[in-house]
């Protein structure tokens, strides 16, 4: 299994409009980070994790030209922003099947509604269909474990596919959801900034997550600019790590 990462930034994305901070202004490109989105490649297959306003220029960069099925964590606008992008793969390929939550979906399917009624005759449409997540699935012969993951008022998705975990937009995580991420190859968790944070976990909190559940590999996403890139890398935990936009890792098929 081989994860890359779209984007490993927050809603606003880095730099951000109008800011002149260090990180804003870096030259490092591991300092640029697109909405966090991620793409994962498993026998013969491709799934998007997260469709966020970025999406168009991560797939160009990505070479994406076909995707299997798209996981949706939840609705917020930096994770579904980009669906209309995916119209070129489906105007190819036909209907794309999007999981989700049943209210995650409900929400996608009021936003986009033009992508579900009779559209005018010439005009262009992403072919969406809407896959309620009611428990483990599989695609093709890829087993998904979905998890319930609070963030703030909201319960939105982790998943667990093989021994990868990706978790992002987490204001903490439950036992249930940590008894299925156990025995990790690679764990990708969201750390937003140093201060804590009413709906997203801190770097500290992460961290405590991670040495509870002692994945082989560790990599954090949905960062603000609060975070240089070499900076707080050298001072992370072994096996931790900031990912960075482009990134690619081989998540091994035992933990």
């Amino acid at each position: 299994m081989r994860l890359t990462f779209l984007g490993t930034g927050t809603s606003m994305g880095i730099p951000i409009v109008g800011c002149h901070c260090p990180v804003c202004t870096s030259t490092d490109p591991r300092n640029r980070r697109m909405r966090t989105a991620a793409l994962v490649r498993h026998a013969g297959q491709s799934l998007l994790i997260d469709a966020g306003p970025d999406l168009r220029m991560q797939a160009l960069a990505a070479h994406i030209d076909a995707l299997d099925a798209v996981l949706l964590t939840h609705a917020h606008f930096d994770h579904v922003a980009g669906l209309d992008d995916l119209r070129p793969l489906t105007m190819q390929a036909g209907a794309l099947p999007i999981f989700g939550r049943p209210d995650t979906l409900t929400d996608i399917r009021r936003r986009f509604d033009y992508a579900f009624v009779d559209s005018s005759k010439g005009s262009s449409r992403p072919a969406l269909e809407l896959c309620p997540i009611t428990g483990p699935f599989t695609i093709g012969p890829t087993q998904i474990i979905p998890f319930d993951i609070p963030h703030g008022t909201w319960m939105i998705n982790g998943y667990r596919i093989g021994n990868l975990g990706y978790v992002t937009d987490a204001g903490a995580v439950p036992e249930a959801a940590r008894a299925l991420l156990r025995d990790l190859d690679v764990l990708v968790l969201n750390a937003l900034r140093f201060e804590p944070h009413p709906t997203h976990l801190s770097l500290d909190q992460a961290l405590a997550v991670i040495a509870d559940l002692r994945p082989r590999r560790a990599l954090l996403v949905h960062m603000t600019h609060s975070f240089d890139h070499a900076t707080v890398s050298a001072q992370l935990p072994s096996g931790v790590e900031l990912a960075y936009d482009g990134l690619e890792v081989e998540v091994m098929e035992t933990g």
